[in-house]
């Protein structure tokens, strides 16, 4: 039962059960993606750690307040900024992540020159700006306004932000026992990264997918062929509760419908490949199915469609 507990600047905290809550994002306001709460019995265990210091800082304050317990643990589900630029509020934690996940952090992420990063972002945003208002597309149009809204919040917390790297390392599973609950840590490979990790636990059936679920998002993908074979394997797994990356919880459905977005990528893609069909006349040609027309992302399904296409053609 998912029941909404309490609403703060940045998010939303739900009841997944005793004990287990989601800190859904509320857009634009600097958290930009989800997390998890875990009471282990002694103390507490947090996944993902948001976008933002400010965000982070938030999330552990709730969390403690919420169950009167420590965090001890908190776990990267992979490198991207929107789900660890918050880390430093952790920074005293056991800070959990798989080693290709840490090596992808900390050569995508550390930053050399304050001044220049400040000056890049402004910069962006610049041109952010002027693309939302030549943007007639509601959809995209209302990508790209949550985009400027999230990276201004970055800007804001770019003067004190201090990207602090995972310290314990796993590979393929990790478990972690506590008094009143098992936590287990899965990486199946990498699909929308090189390294994506989820957390499962077993007991109450519940699944913390960070990015390898997303709810009508066309979200990045890395590798379409390990993506799909890993969500076939994450529907192996008992769960009845699924918490995305970003977006509301659901249930398995949630994994049906981003597999299925796979393989209609996939599958048309190989065809156009196949036949040597060009990329541009592949994608004017194809018809894109009515249920992915609302969903968001900047680059929406022509960038995936892009990625995918180039994959192939390898």
């Amino acid at each position: 039962m998912k029941k909404n507990i309490k609403d703060t600047d940045y998010f939303s905290l739900y009841a997944l059960c005793d004990g287990v809550y989601a800190a859904i994002a509320k857009p634009g306001k600097g958290a930009w993606s989800n997390a998890g709460i875990v009471d282990l019995g002694e103390n507490l265990l947090v996944f993902d750690s948001l976008a933002t210091p400010s965000a982070g800082y938030e999330l552990r304050q709730q969390a403690e307040e919420l169950t009167g317990k420590k965090v001890k643990y908190l776990i990267n589900s992979h490198y991207h900024g929107d789900h660890v630029f918050g880390n430093q509020a952790f920074s005293d934690t056991a800070i959990i992540s798989t080693s290709l996940t840490r090596k992808w952090f900390e050569e995508k992420n550390m930053i050399v020159d304050l001044k220049k990063e400040i000056e890049e972002t402004e910069d962006y945003l610049n041109k952010l700006g002027k693309q939302i208002v030549l943007t007639t597309d509601g959809v995209l149009n209302s990508s790209l306004t949550n985009q400027y809204k999230e990276m201004t919040a970055i800007l804001k917390d770019l003067p004190t932000m201090k990207l602090v790297l995972p310290t314990f390392l796993f590979e393929e599973k990790m478990v972690i026992e506590g008094s009143k609950r098992k936590v287990e840590l899965h990486c199946f490979g990498g699909g929308h990264t090189p390294s994506d990790t989820f957390l499962y636990l077993p007991q109450e059936k519940v699944g913390f997918m960070g990015d390898l679920v997303t709810v009508d998002l066309h979200l990045p993908i890395d590798d379409p062929e390990e993506f799909y074979a890993i969500l076939k394997k994450v529907k192996l797994l008992d769960i009845e509760t699924v918490v995305p990356g970003h977006g509301y919880p659901g249930g398995s459905e949630l994994v049906c419908t981003l597999e299925k977005y796979l393989c209609f990528l996939i599958e048309n893609t190989k065809v156009a490949v196949r036949n040597g069909v060009p990329f541009e006349v592949f994608v004017s040609n194809l018809e894109i199915p009515n249920e992915y027309a609302e969903w968001k992302g900047v680059n929406g399904i022509k960038g995936n469609l892009s990625k995918v296409y180039a994959f192939y053609e390898c």
